[in-house]
C-alpha cells in the first residue's frame, strides 16, 4: 500500500497543473482499479485513519494486483484537499474514499463531474448515483461503555474529549450519557470540544481539565491519537476511545474501543465497482453489519453489570433494542424522544441536541 503526504501531493499538483492533469487519459482494460483513501490525519498505529486503512487490507488481499490502493494521509480539509482528490482521480483512480467530514463538498464535485468513479465520504450526508456517505453507529458501543463507565466511577462525573460537534459524535456522546444513566441515574457527563482530528497537546489539556473537574472515566471521542489515553493512564482515571483499540497506552485503566472494522463495506463497494453495480446510498452501518464491535473491555467492571452489558449487545445486535428508545429528555429539559417511541436513523443522523445529564452547552 503506497502512503503519499499533504506536501508530495501539493507539489505534484502544482507540477502537473490541474487542468492539464485532468485531460483525458487511455487506460487498458486489464490495469488495476486504482483505490485512493484521503485522511486528514498521520496514519499511526491507532485511530480513525489507522482503522480506515486497515479496512482496505482484506481487499487488497481478495483482489490482490487487480487493485492498486493508495493512502493519502494528513491531508487538511479545505482547497488542498479538493485538489489533491482532484488529482487522485485525473491519475486514473477510479474509487475514491474520502475519509472526513470536511471533504464532502469537493469529493461530492468529483464524483458529479466523473460519472465513471466510485466515491465513499466519511460521516456525510449527500447522496448521488456515484457518491455513498457512510458512517459507524458508534452510539451502540458506547451506550455498552457508558454503562461500564458508571459502573467504575466513584464520582459519578464522566467526561468526554470531542473533536467536533457533528451529529456522528453528538449521538456518541448522547449514547455513552444513557448508558451510564443506566447503572445511575445521577451521572453527569462534561464535553470538551476541542475542534480538531489531530492535536496532541490540546487533546491532552482538556483530558486534564476534565480530571480536574473531578470527572474520572473520560471517553476520547474521534483522536487519532492516544493523546487522551495516556493522560488518563497517567492520572489514575479509565479511559476508552473509538476506531481502533489503545490499550497498550493504558494497560491498567483502560475501559474498552468501540471498534470498527470497515473491510465488509468495502470490499462490498469495491466489487460493486468493478461489477458495474456501485449505487449510491448512505451507509449506516452497526454492529449488525459486523462494523462496530466492543473490545478490550476492563476487568474491573463488576460482573453484574458486565452480564447486562453483554446481554444488551446482543439485543442491540439484534435490533431488538436501541439506545434511542423513549422516553429521553433533551438537557434544557424538553421531550427528546417520546415514551415508547424509538429514533430512525434518519433522525439520529440529524442529532443536533444533547440529552439530559451532559451538562455542557453544544457550540452555537
Amino acid at each position: 500500500m503506497t502512503k503519499i503526504t499533504r506536501r508530495t501531493l501539493i507539489q505534484a499538483a502544482a507540477a502537473t497543473g490541474l487542468a492539464g492533469a485532468m485531460g483525458a487519459r487511455a487506460f487498458a482494460a486489464d490495469e488495476p482499479l486504482g483505490i485512493t483513501l484521503v485522511v486528514p490525519s498521520p496514519i499511526g498505529d491507532v485511530g480513525w485513519g489507522h482503522a480506515l486503512s486497515a479496512g482496505l487490507e482484506p481487499v487488497k488481499e481478495a483482489y490482490g494486483d487487480k487493485v492498486k490502493v493508495t493512502v493519502l494521509e494528513n491531508i487538511a480539509e479545505g482547497p488542498d484537499a479538493d485538489r489533491i482528490m482532484n488529482k487522485a482521480v485525473a491519475d486514473g483512480n477510479n474509487f475514491l474514499i474520502a475519509g472526513s467530514f470536511g471533504y464532502q463538498n469537493g469529493a461530492f464535485q468529483i464524483a458529479r463531474r466523473n460519472p465513471k468513479v466510485s466515491v465513499l465520504h466519511a460521516s456525510g450526508y449527500m447522496v448521488a448515483p456515484n457518491f455513498s456517505p457512510f458512517a459507524a453507529k458508534y452510539f451502540q458501543g458506547t451506550y455498552l461503555l457508558g454503562m461500564a463507565a458508571a459502573a467504575v466511577s466513584k464520582t459519578g462525573k464522566l467526561g468526554s474529549v470531542s473533536a467536533f460537534a457533528i451529529p456522528e459524535l453528538i449521538t456518541s456522546i448522547n449514547a455513552f450519557t444513557l448508558g451510564a444513566q443506566a447503572v445511575n441515574p445521577d451521572v453527569e457527563v462534561s464535553v470538551v470540544w476541542v475542534n480538531s482530528w489531530f492535536d496532541p497537546a490540546q487533546e491532552q489539556d482538556a483530558a486534564k481539565a476534565l480530571i480536574a473537574k473531578g470527572c474520572d472515566v473520560i471517553f476520547s471521542n474521534a483522536q487519532d491519537t492516544p493523546s487522551v489515553i495516556s493522560a488518563c493512564e497517567e492520572a489514575g482515571v479509565y479511559a476508552f476511545n473509538l476506531n481502533s483499540s489503545m490499550k497498550s497506552y493504558a494497560p491498567k485503566m483502560y475501559l474498552g474501543c468501540v471498534a470498527t472494522d470497515w473491510s465488509p463495506y468495502f470490499l462490498s463497494q469495491v466489487e460493486a465497482h468493478m461489477n458495474g453495480t456501485f449505487k449510491g446510498a448512505n451507509a449506516f452501518l452497526g454492529m449488525a453489519d459486523k462494523v462496530v464491535e466492543v473490545v478490550d473491555v476492563s476487568s474491573d467492571i463488576p460482573a453484574d453489570v458486565m452480564t447486562t452489558i453483554t446481554e444488551t449487545e446482543a439485543k442491540i445486535a439484534d435490533g431488538s433494542f436501541s439506545p434511542f428508545t423513549g422516553p429521553i429528555m433533551k438537557a434544557d429539559d424538553s421531550e427528546g424522544v417520546a415514551a415508547g417511541k424509538t429514533m430512525t436513523d434518519e433522525e439520529i443522523v440529524a442529532m443536533d441536541w444533547h440529552v439530559k445529564g451532559v451538562t455542557t452547552p453544544l457550540p452555537q
